[in-house]
C-alpha cells in the first residue's frame, strides 16, 4: 500500500513538474514572439514599457495617455487610437505595473492608486506636464485614482467601459485561485499558460460579444502575454484586490472636477454598465454618460469614432455625442444582424 502510495506522489509530482517548466519554456516564447515597441523607464526602483507618439506639426489636442484594462497590455490601446489620433497630439501608450513588459515594482502596485502613481512618474520621466487620460475596463478605477491624486496632471477624461465601484457577486473563480499563496503560485505556473492559450480565441471573443473582434486582433494586440505565469498571478491579484479598493475610493469620485465622458454599452456581459457607468456619471459633476446600443465591453474598437470624439470634447471642442452614440448603435445593430445570418 504504501509503495502504491509512493509511486501515486512519484507520478503526480513528475506531471506537476513537467507542467511547470513547459509553462515556464512557453513563457518565455510568448515573451520572444510578442511585438514590443516600447522604452523602459525607470519610475522608482522598477521599469515601466511605454511608447511615447511625437505630436505633428499641426497637432490640435493636449497630450493624451491611454490606459489598457485586464489581461491586456498597451497594445490594445495603441491598435485602435494610434492611426486614428496619429499627429493630431502626443501620445502615450503605458504598459500597467507587472503587464506586458512592465516590472510590477513593490506591493502599492497590486492596487489602482500605485499604478495611478507610477504612471505620474512616468509622465514626468517623458515630459508630459498635463494629459487628458483614457483608461478601459479595469483601468477605469485607475483613471479615477489618477484623478484624485494627481489633479493638476489631469486635462480631461475619458472612460471607457469602465470598472470603478462597488458590485454584488465575486469574481471568476481562476482569479482567486490564481491570486492565494502557494496554491495560485502551483496553479499560474502549470495550468494557467497550456489551459489559457487553448481558449485564447473564444476569450478574446467573449470580450467582444456580441460583437464580432477584427480578425487580426489576437496578432496585433498580444493577449497571449498574460498567460505568461508571473503576468497571469498579477492580472489575478489585481482583479482580486479591485472589489475592496473601489468600495474604499468610490465615495471619493464627487471631488473629480476634470471634464469627464464616460462611454459604455448596452451589451456588456463584464463589466455592469448599470452599476459603475452610471454611478461614475452619478458621482463626477458635470461629466457626459454615452450609453451605445448593441455595444460590448469594447468601444475602443467598436465605437472608436465616439472615443475619439470624446476626447475632442474633454479637450474642449464641439461635438455632440449622443447623435455620435445613436450612429454607432444602428450601425452595430446592423453588423450583430448580418453576423447571424450568416451563422
Amino acid at each position: 500500500m504504501l509503495k502504491i502510495l509512493a509511486i501515486t506522489l512519484f507520478v503526480i509530482a513528475l506531471a506537476v513538474g513537467t507542467a511547470i517548466l513547459f509553462s515556464q519554456w512557453e513563457a518565455r516564447q510568448l515573451t520572444a514572439s510578442a511585438p514590443d515597441p516600447g522604452q523602459r523607464i525607470d519610475v522608482g526602483g522598477f521599469n515601466m514599457n511605454s511608447v511615447l507618439v511625437p505630436a505633428g506639426p499641426a497637432a490640435d489636442l493636449p497630450p493624451i495617455v491611454f490606459i489598457h484594462g485586464a489581461s491586456g497590455n498597451m497594445l490594445d490601446q495603441m491598435t485602435p487610437f494610434r492611426p486614428a489620433l496619429e499627429g493630431r497630439a502626443e501620445m502615450l501608450f503605458v504598459d500597467r505595473p507587472g503587464h506586458g513588459f512592465s516590472e510590477r515594482g513593490g506591493p502599492e502596485n497590486a492596487r489602482p492608486d500605485g499604478q495611478a502613481d507610477a504612471i505620474a512618474r512616468l509622465m514626468e520621466k517623458r515630459g508630459i506636464e498635463k494629459a487628458i487620460i483614457v483608461g478601459h475596463s479595469f483601468a477605469g478605477a485607475v483613471v479615477a485614482s489618477f484623478a484624485l491624486r494627481h489633479p493638476e496632471r489631469v486635462e480631461g477624461l475619458v472612460f471607457l467601459s469602465p470598472a470603478t465601484h462597488p458590485w454584488p457577486g465575486g469574481i471568476t473563480w481562476y482569479y482567486q485561485v490564481a491570486s492565494t499563496p502557494v496554491i495560485g503560485w502551483l496553479f499560474t505556473n502549470a495550468i494557467a499558460t497550456p489551459a489559457g492559450l487553448a481558449l485564447l480565441d473564444t476569450i478574446s471573443s467573449a470580450v467582444f460579444s456580441p460583437n464580432t473582434p477584427p480578425a487580426d486582433y489576437v496578432a496585433k494586440t498580444a493577449p497571449q502575454l498574460v498567460l505568461r505565469p508571473d503576468t497571469f498571478r498579477n492580472n489575478a491579484t489585481d482583479i482580486a484586490n479591485l472589489l475592496d479598493y473601489v468600495t474604499r475610493v468610490a465615495p471619493q469620485y464627487p471631488a473629480i472636477t476634470a471634464p469627464t465622458v464616460i462611454i459604455t454599452g448596452d451589451s456588456d456581459d463584464v463589466v455592469l454598465a448599470d452599476i459603475h457607468s452610471r454611478g461614475l456619471a452619478r458621482d463626477i459633476k458635470g461629466s457626459e454618460l454615452v450609453w451605445i446600443a448593441h455595444l460590448g465591453h469594447k468601444p475602443d474598437y467598436m465605437a472608436t469614432d465616439v472615443a475619439v470624439a470624446a476626447i475632442e470634447k474633454v479637450a474642449g471642442k464641439d461635438r455632440d455625442l449622443q447623435m455620435l452614440a445613436r450612429r454607432a448603435g444602428a450601425r452595430l445593430a446592423d453588423e450583430t444582424a448580418t453576423a447571424s445570418i450568416g451563422q
